[in-house]
């Protein structure tokens, strides 16, 4: 239940992803047509002084021909800063898309790690990986190291093999493979003896690593940070 609702919640994560960088490559490519679409056309210049031209054909000082010649040849300048508008114009817009991409990831891995937090403080400890080590009688959960009795250790080596195997296992078949001998043998109480006897283990090397230290030369402390602690 719990792989299968953070695996639903990658999925809205990468779908929410997806849409979103569709939607903002959307928006940027409107913007960037009505930015487009709204600089004058480069030939807009050369028509209206043409025009200039045309309305103005009585003059003929010498000073006032050589003013309309050099804003005619001015239409090449006035091209080249258009198209130089355009260049700012589209680089803008491509930081802009990938800044707002980025904020978008961002803000999804963020939900996401919000989740995972929420959901590993209402579950507890998340087993992400187990070691059993049996020459050292220790079991390695996460990062964390436990030291067991020899018996807890073969009861949580019984059960990680048929877990491997996916199987499930009955009392009787935990102390039949255990002892050695035949199910028919054993009796279920033995095998449920020994899973009581591993969690109690289990239990008191958690609460030993996770709630209450032994500090070697110092003595016992809540492993609970102080303005956490609430006593009623």
């Amino acid at each position: 239940m719990h792989s299968s609702s953070v695996t639903e919640g990658l999925k809205t994560g990468s779908r929410a992803l997806i849409w979103g960088v569709v939607a903002i490559g959307l928006a940027l490519a409107a913007a960037a047509a009505f930015l487009f679409l709204s600089l004058p056309d480069s030939n807009a210049f050369d028509a209206r002084v043409e025009q200039i031209f045309v309305q103005n054909d009585v003059l003929t000082n010498p000073t006032q021909l050589r003013l309309l010649e050099v804003l005619a040849s001015s239409s090449n300048t006035f091209a080249d800063m258009l198209h130089s508008y355009r260049v700012i114009i589209f680089i803008l817009l491509v930081f802009a898309m990938v800044l707002m991409v980025a904020a978008l990831v961002l803000l999804v891995v963020i939900l996401g790690l919000n989740r995972r937090m929420s959901a590993i403080q209402r579950t507890g400890i998340e087993v992400q990986s187990l070691r059993i080590l049996r020459a050292e009688n220790a079991v390695m959960l996460n990062d964390m190291v436990f030291t067991l009795t020899p018996a807890a250790i073969e009861t949580l080596a019984v059960l990680a093999e048929a877990r491997m195997d996916d199987e499930w296992l009955t009392g009787a078949r935990i102390e039949s493979v255990i002892s050695g001998r035949p199910e028919g043998d054993c009796e279920e109480a033995a095998g449920a003896t020994r899973i009581k006897r591993l969690r109690d283990a289990l239990g008191n090397a958690l609460v030993s690593e996770l709630l209450v230290r032994n500090v070697s030369r110092k003595g016992y402390t809540l492993g609970v940070a102080k303005e956490r602690l609430r006593v009623d």
